[in-house]
Parts: structure tokens; sequence; C-alpha cells
């Protein structure tokens, strides 16, 4: 019986990704493919994994659902809850995903002005802005040089700053630093002698800004930190109830079906309601 449950499960699974696995061949379903591949790849550099491909992403999303649902199934041995588990161990990767983004913009936000800094000393020295920005590969923080790194390659190779510019953007993949490269690309182009009063206010913004989301976040970390343990903790009763006979008996009736629906759904919405009040507005990447 229970080989029957696990291969009608891995088949739902398997039906449930077919129209990424094996997308239609027409314009509309290309196209619509191409948008959720993008969306995929922009959240993987965003979270600093590049090279993770929206196959390889499905394929441990599928990977992650089985795996949660064959362990509660295997806990519990209620079908309910193994399928609960399954959209869980699903959702887990793109909340992993998203979890690195957040954390890796948060790291960077105290880098940025250092970075516009370095690139106002650079041209004060007389170097030229190409060469100013290059030199950031060696003198930037150790988190953003490789980024750095690599316009430096590019700009070695084609000699051409706006194109080097919207690869390092590419490989930044941060809204402060589209900012700065944006910044850095229009004085390239239409020239001045207000490079350094802008990249000086733009630097003093940006610190203003991080200070003032640290404070905000440390205050709100209570939030977060009630919202997951209001999520949590009736899930782990409900799994020691369910451990001993009696509680999975009277769970695997309709009754109990229905209400371990309801109370999922219940999470699902409070847990989402208490992360919106408590969100801050995240900035917008700039041509991204």
């Amino acid at each position: 019986m229970t080989l029957v449950w696990g291969a009608a499960l891995a088949a739902g699974i398997l039906l449930m990704l077919s129209p990424w696995l094996w997308p239609a061949h027409d314009e509309d379903a290309a196209a619509e493919g191409a948008e959720h591949t993008g969306a995929l790849e922009r959240l993987a550099a965003a979270a600093g994994l590049p090279r993770l491909t929206s196959a390889g992403f499905i394929g441990s999303c599928a990977v992650a659902s089985g795996l949660a649902a064959a362990v509660a199934w295997l806990v519990t041995g209620l079908p309910i809850l193994a399928l609960l588990g399954g959209i869980v161990g699903g959702a887990a990767p793109i909340a992993y995903l998203r979890g690195r983004r957040a954390a890796r913009m948060r790291g960077r936000r105290t880098l940025w002005p250092d970075v516009c800094d370095l690139v106002i000393a650079s041209v004060r020295a007389g170097m030229s802005l190409p060469d100013a920005v290059a030199s950031l590969s060696t003198s930037a923080p150790e988190a953003l040089r490789p980024a750095f790194a690599g316009f430096a390659r590019d700009l070695a190779a084609s000699g051409h700053f706006d194109s080097s510019a919207r690869r390092l953007k590419d490989q930044l993949a941060d809204p402060v630093g589209d900012r700065i490269v944006e910044t850095l690309r229009m004085a390239r182009q239409v020239g001045g002698t207000e490079l350094v009063p802008v990249l000086r206010a733009l630097s003093a913004s940006v610190r203003a800004d991080a200070a003032l989301r640290a404070e905000v976040e440390s205050r709100q970390s209570w939030i977060r930190g009630a919202a997951m343990l209001g999520v949590i903790a009736p899930w782990v009763i409900l799994g020691l109830l369910v451990l001993r006979p009696e509680g999975a008996r009277a769970y695997a009736t309709p009754e109990g079906v229905a209400l371990i629906i309801a109370g999922a759904l219940t999470s699902f919405v409070a847990y989402r309601l208490m992360l919106r009040i408590g969100r801050l507005p995240e900035p917008r990447r700039w041509f991204g």
C-alpha cells in the first residue's frame, strides 16, 4: 500500500510540473516560458547564484517536494499531511533564494558608500572614469571585487565603457549598484564637472538609507519571529498528536482532513498578512 501511495504522489508531482518540463511549442507558451525563465534567472542572479538554470531550479523544487512528502508520509501516515509537506517542500527552494537575496542586499547595502568614496578619490587623483571603475577590482570591498574584476576584463577586451557597465549591472544585480552604474554612465556620456558632487550626494543618500533600514529592521525582527512561531507551533502540536494511533485515526476522517486544510489556509493567510504589514518597500532595479 505504501508503494501505491508513493507512486500516486510521484505521478501527481510529475503532472504538476509537466507544463514546465514539457512546455507547448506554440508562440504564446514559448513567450510565457521565457518570462518565467527570466524571473527565475533574475532571482538566482540577485541571490548570488548566476549559474543556476531554470531547469535545475525546477528539479530542486521537485526533489525537495518529494522528500518532504515522503518524510511526512512515513512519520504521520496521513495523505493530507504528505500533500501539505510536498507543497511546503516545493516552496522551500524559492524561500531559500529569496532569503539569500535579502541577506545579500543587506550585506551589500553598507558597502556601496565606500565604493562611491573610492571612485571619488580615484577621479580626484587624476584617473579617467573607466580606469577609476576598473581599479575597484583591487580596492573595492571583498564581496564586490569579482564583479569589478569582470568589468576590468571586459573593458580591456572591448574598450567600450557603456557595454562593460551594462554587464557590470547584470553581475551586481543590485538596486543601489544600478544607481551608481547609471550615474557613471551618464557622466561618461554627457561629461561635465559635477561627477564628484553627484557621487558625494549619492553616497550620503545611500548611507542614510542603510542606517534607517537597519534601525527599522532591528525593531521589526520580533514581528517576523512572532510570525514564524505562530505558524510553526500549531503544526508541531499536530505532529505530536498524529503520532498517537487514536490521533491519526481522528485526523484521517473527512472532518479531520477539513480541519487540517482550514488550518493550513489560515496559517498561510495569517503569515503572509503579518509579513505584509511589517514589510519595508524594497528599491527597484534601474533598467535591470
